[in-house]
C-alpha cells in the first residue's frame, strides 16, 4: 500500500512539475513584432508625428557623407494622403574641409499605396520642398527630395519606416551650383487618431 501511495505521489509531483515548467511567463516572452493595423492609421482626419534619421547619405558632387535628423508632423487630408511640415537638421563631413551643419524647414506630401499593402505594412511615396541654410553659407538654399518608403506597423499606431530617396539643394537660385545625392533613412512614426475618427 505504501508503494502505491508513493508511486501515486511521485507521478502527481512529476505531472505538476512538468506542467508548471511548460507555462509561458508573459514577462519573459518577446513582444509581437507586427500588428494588423489595416486602414485605420491612414484615414482622413488622423495625424502622423515622428521623425527619421538618414544614417547614410552620399553626395555626388563632393564625395561627402552626411547624417540628417528630421522630425515632422502631418495631417491626413484624405485616406492615404498626408500633408505636413518637417524640420531638417544635419551634419556633413567633407574630405579636407571642416564639418558643415545644416538646417531647414520642409513641407511634405506623402501617399500610401493601396497596391502591395498588407494588414501590417504599407509602401509609400513622398515629396518635400523647402528652404534651408548651413554654417558654410549666409544665404538660404532651396531643398527638395523625393523618396520611396516602407512602413511596418509594430502596434496599432506605431510604425517603423525605411526610405530610399533622391535629394537636391541649390544654395543660391541665381547661380547654377546645385548638390544632388542618394540617401537612405530609418524612422519611427506615430499615427494619432483624429477627433472625428474616435
Amino acid at each position: 500500500m505504501n508503494t502505491k501511495i508513493f508511486t501515486l505521489i511521485t507521478a502527481l509531483t512529476l505531472f505538476l512539475v512538468l506542467n508548471v515548467n511548460a507555462q509561458v511567463d508573459p514577462r519573459t516572452s518577446l513582444p509581437p513584432s507586427s500588428f494588423a493595423a489595416g486602414e485605420d492609421p491612414i484615414m482622413a482626419g488622423n495625424w502622423i508625428v515622428g521623425g527619421s534619421i538618414g544614417a547614410l547619405g552620399y553626395n555626388f558632387s563632393t564625395d561627402a557623407f552626411n547624417v540628417n535628423i528630421n522630425p515632422r508632423a502631418g495631417f491626413f487630408i484624405m485616406d492615404n494622403v498626408a500633408l505636413g511640415l518637417g524640420i531638417s537638421t544635419g551634419l556633413a563631413t567633407v574630405p579636407n574641409l571642416p564639418n558643415v551643419w545644416s538646417y531647414g524647414v520642409t513641407p511634405f506630401a506623402r501617399y500610401y499605396f493601396p497596391e502591395g499593402a498588407t494588414a501590417t505594412s504599407r509602401f509609400f511615396g513622398e515629396v518635400e520642398a523647402g528652404l534651408g541654410g548651413s554654417t558654410e553659407a549666409s544665404d538660404f538654399a532651396f531643398l527638395g527630395a523625393i523618396r520611396a518608403g516602407y512602413a511596418h506597423f509594430i502596434t496599432s499606431d506605431v510604425a517603423l519606416e525605411a526610405t530610399l530617396g533622391y535629394s537636391y539643394s541649390r544654395a543660391n537660385i541665381n547661380t547654377p551650383v546645385s548638390v544632388t545625392g542618394l540617401g537612405i533613412g530609418l524612422g519611427l512614426q506615430i499615427y494619432l487618431t483624429g477627433r472625428r475618427n474616435r
